[in-house]
């Protein structure tokens, strides 16, 4: 069995709506976003910019680590991002 990589990740719209997920392929997962899939919080929102991501080796340690992010105060979830992520790039801006 090979070696994966998960991801909890936190996408967000121009006017800042936050969605926190999870993930083994982050490139998938932001591109899913992006197309905003109909009827989901995605497309309503218009969440398709990657604000924060974290690297796990363990499923579990990053589904316990969304879980975190979720139980956080959008301020908490603000500081968060600004730490990696100071001015809200898509930080998918980039990718093919």
């Amino acid at each position: 069995m090979g070696t994966y990589t998960y991801y909890a990740y936190i996408m967000t719209s121009l006017s800042q709506v936050l969605y926190t997920g999870v993930t083994n392929d982050l490139d998938r997962g932001v591109r899913e976003h992006k197309e905003g899939q109909p009827g989901s919080f995605t497309k309503r929102y218009n969440v398709k910019r990657l604000a924060y991501f974290e690297e796990f080796g363990e499923i579990t340690e990053a589904i316990a680590r969304e879980k975190k992010i979720k139980r956080m105060s959008r301020g908490g979830k603000i500081r968060l991002i600004e730490s990696m992520n100071p001015s809200w790039d898509d930080l998918s801006a980039d990718w093919d």
